[in-house]
């Protein structure tokens, strides 16, 4: 006789700590048998503070602690504050200063996709594809270390231009290296589009119709794959993208083999673009005129990071330091789709839905409300923060 009891859940976390994830975030799957019927997340464990910590410190020092939030775009997060403050205090950085953000954007974008490549190939086990495509990322590294001094941290942005012009000599290294690196893509794009093994592990998983991209406010590369036009470069363009256009890459499948075409290809475009910034770079100033208090009020700012929209609302009082910084970043819209799309799957295919976001946890953690029992909520200052955090390392 069939029996009528309730089949017991059961659930397969994944964290905060785990192989699949390169931060930390705990996910908890609901599985049957193989197949996953349930998901949910729990992210927060790299909060960090940071803007909170923009409060109290000038409208300067804030566009070094601002790049912090993120290694790998770094500079976009420069780039997005450095817009709004400046468009607050009614300056506009000089055209070279301009083209010179644009060009940093455009390699961070190639840094960004290449160390992602690797990554999502290392999930589904091909980590011949990992190891090649990391090694030609040293490539752009090496090009931003000539360029800003950095290779990961940029600080390429000061308020009202830039800190550093290309030479003649930095303009001939990075045409070099990108004649390598389009050559190499060129490879990539045929290795994702007809290794069998690959193929298989995304061709036809985690497929995203575009009426559910939309639905679920996914953006970025992510949204392009399931042929969503959602590039703030193009829908509003910013910095010298008006004097150097690029044309939103798209796809239609919607699937994980999707995602990788839109990224693989974006490639070509940033290739494209750098050679144009190169070819015609404005003349002029690489700063404008500073003030150094914002007169008071709020606004806010939007570019294309390499995972999509960065928007930054950003508020003065009138004085030396912001009153309040917001950056709501790219991970916190596309996590939702992780969730909604793993469902059905198999349990094997987690780890490379996840990837296929391309997910920054660091980039997405802003605040994590815990509930205490036998406490009232309470509002915490950042000096109470602050010696709550002494309090606790002197334990």
């Amino acid at each position: 006789m069939p029996t009528t009891e309730p089949r017991e859940k059961f659930i397969v976390p994944i964290g905060p700590q785990h192989p699949a994830l390169k931060e930390p975030g705990h996910f908890e799957f609901t599985v049957d048998g193989e197949i996953v019927t349930g998901a949910t997340a729990r992210l927060g464990y790299v909060h960090r503070g940071i803007e909170k910590g923009t409060e109290d410190r000038s409208w300067v020092q804030n566009l070094y602690l601002l790049e912090r939030i993120c290694g790998i775009c770094s500079h976009s997060h420069a780039l997005a504050y450095a817009l709004g403050v400046e468009k607050l205090a009614g300056v506009e950085a000089p055209p070279r200063a301009q083209a010179i953000r644009v060009l940093v954007a455009e390699l961070e974008r190639i840094h960004s996709h290449l160390l992602w490549l690797g990554v999502a190939a290392h999930e589904a086990g091909f980590d011949t594809l990992f190891m090649y495509s990391w090694r030609d990322r040293e490539t752009v590294m090496d090009l931003l270390e000539n360029l800003t001094g950095n290779r990961v941290n940029y600080s390429a942005n000061v308020l009202g231009g830039v800190k550093f012009d290309v030479s003649v000599e930095q303009a001939d290294a990075i045409r070099r290296g990108l004649d390598f690196l389009e050559e190499r893509t060129q490879h990539y794009l045929t290795v994702v589009t007809t290794d069998s093994m690959f193929l298989r592990r995304t061709r036809g998983i985690a497929t995203m119709s575009k009426q559910q991209a939309e639905a679920l406010g996914v953006i970025g590369p992510t949204a392009r794959a399931s042929d969503v036009p959602r590039d703030v470069r193009v829908e509003s363009p910013y910095a010298a993208y008006t004097t150097f256009p690029v044309e939103a890459v798209l796809a239609t499948a919607g699937d994980l083999e999707a995602r990788f075409l839109v990224r693989v290809k974006e490639l070509f475009e940033s290739y494209r673009v750098i050679r144009e910034i190169l070819d015609r770079m404005p003349a002029g100033d690489l700063t404008a005129r500073m003030p150094r208090r914002v007169k008071e009020g709020e606004t806010v700012s939007r570019i294309e990071a390499p995972r999509g929209e960065l928007f930054y609302f950003i508020k003065s009082g009138g004085g030396d330091r912001p009153e309040r910084v917001k950056a709501r970043t790219p991970s916190m819209f596309n996590f939702a789709s992780v969730l909604t799309l793993a469902v059905g799957h198999q349990l094997a295919d987690i780890p490379m839905i996840m990837a296929g976001i391309d997910p920054c946890f660091s980039c997405n953690d802003r605040l994590v409300v815990v509930n205490r029992i036998g406490h009232e909520a309470d509002v915490w200052t950042w000096e109470k923060l602050r010696q709550y955090g002494i309090e606790y390392y002197r334990r």
